[in-house]
């Protein structure tokens, strides 16, 4: 799970800070917490781009047509419907959502706590912030978030957001619990498809030693500041200049050095890198 920056909101909730995207509760046994979700992500600092008209840099404009009439169809007049069959559909009304909503659909009942490292990364996908909904639920979130830090494990269970069931993990980081949606097992494909090469043999013992002398070289712990976006600010400069009617030039290619074999280029990487301290092994999920 990606490692998340802050806390979430303050003692009673964030009632006075961003709107929730789901309240309900968190329970494990017989303890219920009751909690709100807030997104942990910003992409306000995304590039937009809007389709224009080359021939007169118009906006293009999307409609929503009738097939049958051929004719724009406001909102208002727009249902939902699930296919059955070819051109048959069952129409699904918000009343008919409202029937479905279950105890489950408010409520991420854990069902499993599991070590922390156990997950694959690419399980995890989208991280709220959850954050205690009253006064009275800050004693038993705080007692789950140091529970569960000094565990090093994490909560699994389901989750309904959005009229969708979802896999999610609930683990500390920081003064915040954070709950990460996660793929279900059938998302993700098997990698035995592509051809990977096995395991390194003893022949290569000398190439493995190298790499592992490299990679002290360059081992760091995690600080998320030190990277930045560079391509959103070079493709923003170039439209800042372009706005100003300044000329654009694009920075020249650089060509990788070309190497005799695999042992050259470990000898010659490690010729030029600094040995450096090592940084702590594979994490289990990380504090803020």
């Amino acid at each position: 799970m990606a490692k998340h920056a802050g806390a979430a909101g303050n003692g009673d909730g964030g009632r006075s800070g961003p709107r929730a995207v789901w309240k309900g509760a968190v329970t494990f046994g017989l303890v219920t917490v009751p909690v709100a979700l807030h997104t942990a992500t910003d992409r306000k600092n995304e590039l937009a781009f809007r389709l224009l008209h080359a021939k007169d840099q118009s906006p293009i404009d999307y409609k929503r047509v009738c097939e049958a009439e051929g004719a724009e169809v406001p909102w208002r007049e727009i249902v939902k419907g699930y296919p059955i069959a070819k051109g048959r559909y069952v129409v699904v009304t918000d009343k008919d959502f409202e029937k479905a909503r279950v105890m489950a659909t408010q409520t991420f009942e854990i069902r499993d706590f599991v070590p922390a490292g156990a997950i694959e990364d690419l399980y995890f996908d989208h991280p709220y912030y959850v954050a205690p909904a009253s006064a009275g639920a800050a004693k038993p979130y705080a007692l789950l978030r140091d529970a569960l830090a000094k565990s090093g494990r994490v909560g699994v269970g389901t989750i309904v957001l959005r009229q969708r069931e979802h896999l999610a993990a609930l683990e500390p980081a920081g003064e915040a619990l954070v709950l990460t949606t996660m793929r279900w097992a059938y998302e993700i494909r098997s990698p035995s498809a592509l051809g990977l090469p096995s395991s390194t043999t003893t022949r290569d013992r000398r190439e493995l030693e190298l790499a592992l002398r490299l990679i002290d070289t360059l081992a760091a712990d995690w600080d998320p500041k030190r990277y930045k976006d560079t391509y959103r600010d070079v493709l923003m400069d170039i439209i800042e200049r372009k706005a100003a009617g300044k000329e654009i030039r694009a920075p020249k290619a650089e060509r990788p050095p070309k190497v005799r074999s695999l042992m050259s280029a470990l000898e010659a990487s490690l010729r030029e890198r600094r040995p450096a301290a090592k940084a702590a092994g594979r994490r289990q999920r990380p504090a803020a």
